[in-house]
């Protein structure tokens, strides 16, 4: 082969693997995936810095109850999403955003949805499969408590935000997280969790999903955990999300984990 040959296939080899290192698009991404025979719309968030590295940590984010629809596009402008458009740099994760219909909650087949996408990000993208984190607020924090509970193995580590774990009858939400076949639901809940690291946040003057259910999942952790955290936000009514994921040491403390680490 001539030089001038070879100097021409080197650019073309190159200039492939820069077309192949831009493919991936970055920011929020609207996708759709089929589940039970119904199409869902959902969002994934891709950093911009994507492709400098091979192991993204990945972040399975659950809204709240205003949050819902069908557009896949609310739930990115509340909560984490909100905190990611704000300051993206503070997230360097890829982050899996579920939209829940109205009238439904993150139990039963849409938390097997929520699952389902999060397994597409993890089958598609340059993940770390041992930092996969779970959060959520409010109708999600509960969510967060139910997939953490049926699926331990499954997280790094798991962050309800004014959640709850029995059911919310006040409001509607009938679902606790601890099945009536396991006994006891707070016991059974600790022992499931122990090993899971958990930050547990709550307003004390919550109004809308009530605090003793936070203080009281975290005194039966405390019995059977070493890796448990509660974080009481004095005079905070419903809203205890955008302090927390406005924290820094929330931040640090939720990439630390590692599956595996404990």
């Amino acid at each position: 082969m001539r030089l001038a040959d070879f100097a021409r296939l080197a650019l073309a080899f190159l200039g492939a693997g820069a077309l192949g290192a831009q493919a991936t698009e970055t920011g929020f991404l609207p996708q759709t995936t089929t589940h039970a025979g119904r199409s869902h719309r959902y969002q994934i968030f891709i950093p911009a810095d994507y492709a400098t590295r091979t192991d993204w940590p990945v972040i399975l984010y659950l809204h709240g109850a205003g949050e819902r629809g069908e557009d896949g596009l609310r739930p990115t402008q509340a909560g984490l999403g909100a905190a990611i458009r704000r300051a993206p740099k503070r997230f360097p994760a890829i982050v899996v955003i579920p939209q829940a219909p109205p009238g439904t909650q993150w139990t039963g087949a849409q938390a097997d949805l929520a699952l389902a996408a999060l397994d597409l990000v993890l089958r598609d993208y340059k993940v770390d499969p041992d930092r996969v984190y779970l959060t959520g607020l409010s109708m999600g924090g509960h969510g967060a408590w139910y997939l953490a509970y049926r699926h331990p193995e499954r997280f790094a580590a798991a962050a309800p935000i004014c959640g709850w774990t029995r059911d919310l009858a006040t409001h509607g939400f009938l679902v606790p997280v601890v099945p009536g076949e396991d006994g006891p639901a707070l016991p059974a809940l600790a022992r499931r969790l122990a090993k899971l690291p958990l930050w547990i946040f709550h307003g004390d003057q919550d109004s809308v999903v009530p605090v003793q259910g936070s203080r009281a999942a975290f005194e039966a952790l405390e019995a059977e955990s070493t890796v448990a955290h509660y974080t009481e936000y004095p005079g905070l009514n419903h809203n205890s999300w955008d302090v927390t994921y406005g924290s820094d040491a929330f931040v640090s403390w939720l990439f630390g984990q590692r599956r595996g680490k404990r």
